[in-house]
């Protein structure tokens, strides 16, 4: 049994040893590369829809807000992260994040995956980084796509144009 453990550590450690690296992520389009308006290039091999709004962190979180709320979108929380590091002396360019669903469509997700439910509810991020403000959410195809949700599911259109349609209220970009 040593024996065994002994040469099974040994094979894990050599494993280890010569394992390929870790591939970096995507060279990520930095902020000043993009214009206002403007997505990152690939924007959703991560996962997420990048856009560079026209407006500030908390104007952008305003238009929002206000474009969820118009299209009967509940929004859940609002995180200042930037005021919660300030709270713990640390500082934090501003930064926000806000969570937003609509039941009847989450529902029909988790339904088919009930392991969707740890994406949800949608979320926005909204930060400034090098001068520019950026606007981010999950792209819901990547969601399906992780959860194993069949591509076909009708919501996952209604989604996918309600989250299009208030990224463009919010960043100003049509």
């Amino acid at each position: 049994m040593l024996r065994a453990l002994t040469v099974f550590t040994a094979l894990l450690i050599s494993a280890c040893a010569h394992a390929e690296s870790p591939k970096p992520a995507e060279s990520a389009v930095s902020a000043p590369e993009l214009a206002p308006g403007k997505t990152s290039p690939g924007h959703h091999s991560d996962g997420l829809v990048r856009i560079v709004s026209a407006y500030s962190v908390e104007e952008t979180a305003a238009r929002l807000e206000a474009a969820l709320t118009e299209r009967g979108v509940k929004v859940m929380a609002k995180i200042d992260h930037a005021a919660n590091a300030d709270g713990a002396g640390l500082d934090l360019a501003p930064t926000t994040l806000i969570l937003f669903g609509n039941p009847a469509a989450g529902t029909q997700l988790m339904k088919s995956s009930r392991s969707a439910g740890i994406d949800l509810p949608m979320k926005a991020l909204i930060y400034e980084d090098a001068g520019a403000v950026m606007f981010e959410y999950n792209a819901i195809g990547y969601v399906a796509r992780r959860h194993g949700v069949p591509a076909d599911l009708p919501v996952l259109a209604k989604i996918e144009g309600l989250l299009t349609a208030v990224a463009a209220d919010a960043t100003g970009v049509k």
